[in-house]
């Protein structure tokens, strides 16, 4: 079955909801599902989710900072803050569908960067097998990865993911 990424709506939250749990960090749950709805209509934010049939296989969440003091639009960046995919969804493309779809958000909205850190154990791994490639720097056990769009030549090609 083919992956549908799409963006999330409140009817979704019961089956993001475990993947938020998992994701951690959660102080108060009964918050999270009452600002959720607000989450999905935010003009700065996107939350997609992967699907195979109705079911919920990962999600994506970034977060577009807005224009810049200095720069104004030029330099606009926007920030992966969540990518995760079902342990028995991973190594089928959905995670290769989600950061696909957030870098094609990233780029119609004219955003300059998208950045994100990735933890070295799982996360960083899996990227990096999705053709991202990290910056040399390793801080507190994160990897730092960003995309430039203005600049295609600092992307390196990757034969599932193309330019």
């Amino acid at each position: 079955m083919p992956v549908t990424v799409r963006p999330l709506d409140p009817t979704d939250f019961a089956q993001l909801r475990p993947m938020l749990l998992d994701m951690g960090f959660v102080e108060d749950e009964a918050a999270l599902a009452a600002r959720f709805p607000a989450f999905c209509a935010a003009p700065a934010w996107v939350v997609l989710g992967a699907f195979e049939d109705d079911t919920l296989l990962g999600y994506a969440a970034a977060q577009d900072a807005g224009a810049d003091l200095r720069s104004g639009n030029s330099h606009r960046t926007a920030k992966l803050h969540d990518l995760y995919t079902l342990p028995q969804a991973r190594r089928r493309g959905v995670g290769r569908a989600l950061t696909g779809a957030v870098e094609t958000w990233a780029y119609e909205s004219d955003l300059r960067y998208l950045y994100w850190y990735a933890n070295l154990h799982e996360a960083s791994p899996a990227y990096v097998g999705m053709g991202y490639v990290p910056g040399a720097e390793v801080q507190e056990g994160y990897h730092f990865f960003k995309l430039d769009f203005e600049a295609a030549n600092t992307r390196r090609p990757h034969p599932e993911r193309g330019q």
